[in-house]
């Protein structure tokens, strides 16, 4: 009898433990004033042909009603504390047609990166992270269809990644201790799942926006069981440089 109270006891909890409310976090991220013309790559003989027309830099990608692309968002405070469990899945940063794809993304502290080479050629792959000891920073080289993997221990907003054999290859990664965050979208759009109640601060950063001397744009937001929260940011254009 006992044994059974303590069953129904353990499936209770892991029913009430599966079923606690949380929200989804949404919005948009809109750029106010005009960016600078983005600069056309110039490729080598040996990429050139892989792009039949002009490919530019992506460093400010707008979109519907001033959407702003590659806009990382996150939860900045109010995780302090918690633990999350590392996610078994890896992401994937990928160099195709002499590009890093995708320009921005994010994942845990921990988590695994997959870096591959799909090109038939040789790339670098050169991450700086700031972190303080500097053991993760690493410079590999990448033979056709080669993949590596990586993790951070440190988080950070963002990872810088380029390649020293193609000088206009960039990637961007942001580096969490949570599981809330998200990139927004073609539009500017984003979503972060699955919020627990509480109350937090919310960060969009775009690299050329905020830049070094910037950790982006905040607002507190408040979760409320399982009701859904809008956020939406605007993001200035920077003066020109005197």
């Amino acid at each position: 009898m006992k044994k059974t109270i303590v069953v129904l006891a353990t499936l209770a909890l892991a029913g009430s433990w599966q079923i606690a409310p949380a929200a989804d976090v949404t919005g948009k991220v809109t750029l106010k004033g005009t960016p600078p013309a983005e600069i056309p790559i110039n490729f080598t003989d040996q990429c050139g042909p892989l792009h039949p027309t002009a490919v530019t830099t992506r460093r400010y990608v707008v979109g519907k009603d001033n959407g702003l692309k590659d806009v990382f968002v996150h939860i900045s405070k109010g995780c302090e504390g918690k633990t999350y469990p590392t996610p078994a899945e890896p992401v994937v940063l990928d160099q195709t047609q002499c590009l890093y794809q995708p320009y921005v993304m994010g994942m845990m502290v921990g988590q695994k990166l997959q870096i591959k080479n799909s090109d038939s050629f040789m790339h670098n792959v050169h991450a700086s992270p700031l972190a303080a000891d500097g053991a993760e920073i690493f410079n590999i080289p990448q033979n056709a269809g080669q993949s590596n993997d990586k993790t951070f221990t440190h988080p950070e907003v963002l990872v810088k990644f380029q390649c020293d054999v193609h000088n206009w290859m960039f990637a961007y990664i942001g580096v969490m201790s949570n599981p809330y965050f998200a990139v927004t979208d073609a539009d500017g759009n984003f979503k972060i799942p699955n919020l627990p109640p509480g109350d937090y601060t919310l960060t969009a950063y775009h690299l050329k926006t905020h830049g070094k001397t910037s950790t982006g744009v905040s607002q507190a937001i408040k979760v409320e069981g399982d009701k859904a929260v809008t956020a939406n940011f605007t993001v200035e254009v920077p003066p020109p440089a005197p």
